[in-house]
Formats: structure tokens, C-alpha cells, sequence
């Protein structure tokens, strides 16, 4: 089974839980907002790490718009904004092309596991500070022989 830490809005801050609840994964895939890249280094501690801008981060941190990986044999496209059920159209454009299994996505804030079409569609929930009331998140996608399973892990 291949474990990949799934996490998203992170805003500069990087809950002490993460560790604990990311011991063990085999990958990370950040959905952008991150903040200042020491989130990144503290998450590469744990994992190799995948990540994407988001509509906050500084351009001058140069950190990609979009990344497609391939992890356990399927393929992850991350970014950072995306509408599920009507994406822009470059990006429907690369979702053809690419035909990834699994597209990550952060900026809505809010958990999002859908599968469309042949696509899962994943948004773990912002793991940031606490604001707007809202709860905080983020996920392990388990995948083996038989798919992808979700797991939400509340912060």
C-alpha cells in the first residue's frame, strides 16, 4: 500500500500535528498556499513533497502553478484552483491530454472527493490557522491493487 499525505492552505503555518498524522506516508502533495518555504523543508522532513502556488504565495518563492506526478502508478495532477465540475479551459485541456488519475486541488477550503468521469477530484480541506469557523484538515490517500481510498484526518 503507498500512502500520500495530502495537504492544502497551509498559510505559513504548519500544525504540529502534521508530523504525527503524516508518519509513515510515502509522498506529500501540498494544493498551494503554502507560505514561506521553511513549510515546505519541515514537510520534506517527513516525506518527498510535491507542491504547487497558490493564489497568496509570493511569485518571488517560484513555486510551480501546476505539477503533474507519478506516484504508485497513477498520476496526480495538482493545482492549486480548480472548479471539479467546470475547469478553465487549459485545464480540461491538460485533464485530456494527461488523463491523470487523481486531480489535488486546495482554495476552497472545504473537503472535495468526487470522482468525475474517470477523474477523482480531491480537496483535503485547509490545514492553516483556525478562521471562519470552519473545520481543518487534511488526508492520506491510500492506494493499492484494488484503487484509491480517502482518509480524512480532522486537525
Amino acid at each position: 500500500m503507498f500512502r500520500i499525505g495530502v495537504i492544502s492552505d497551509t498559510h505559513d503555518y504548519l500544525d504540529p500535528r502534521i508530523p504525527g498524522l503524516f508518519a509513515g506516508v510515502d509522498h506529500i502533495l501540498h494544493g498551494g498556499d503554502i507560505g514561506l518555504p521553511t513549510v515546505i523543508l519541515a514537510l520534506e522532513q517527513i516525506a518527498p513533497v510535491t507542491a504547487v502556488a497558490g493564489n497568496t504565495d509570493d511569485p518571488g518563492f517560484r513555486y510551480s502553478h501546476t505539477e503533474l506526478v507519478e506516484l504508485a502508478s497513477r498520476k496526480f495532477l495538482v493545482q492549486h484552483i480548480v472548479n471539479p465540475r467546470f475547469p478553465a479551459d487549459p485545464l480540461a485541456a491538460r485533464i485530456a491530454r494527461e488523463q491523470p488519475d487523481v486531480v489535488v486541488f486546495g482554495h476552497t477550503h472545504k473537503p472535495f472527493h468526487e470522482r468525475i468521469g474517470n477523474t477523482l477530484f480531491f480537496n483535503p480541506g485547509y490545514a492553516g490557522k483556525s478562521r471562519f469557523g470552519l473545520e481543518r484538515s487534511v488526508a492520506i490517500l491510500h492506494c493499492g491493487a484494488k484503487g484509491i481510498r480517502a482518509e480524512s484526518l480532522p486537525l
